[in-house]
């Protein structure tokens, strides 16, 4: 069985800024992926942005530098 590790989620209001946020992680080779929203997580979209668990202040300024808007930021172990 897989072992799960702790990641950082970032959950979207609109699944347009699940798009902004990946295609903009692309471009400037951020770590992370679009996931389908973990069923502990509720929100309004359906997406995620997953990350590693460390850097959730630099994710956060990304996110404001760039006028990308979360509906939540979570620690959880997938």
């Amino acid at each position: 069985m897989r072992r799960k590790e702790r990641h950082l989620v970032i959950s979207f209001e609109a699944t347009t800024m699940a798009m902004m946020m990946e295609e903009l992680c692309k471009k400037q080779h951020m770590p992370g992926r679009i996931i389908p929203l973990p069923p502990v997580i509720s929100a309004g979209c359906g997406l995620a942005w997953m990350a590693e668990a460390e850097n959730e202040k630099m994710w956060e300024a990304f996110m404001q530098e760039h006028g990308i808007v979360s509906e939540s930021i979570q620690f959880v172990e997938i």
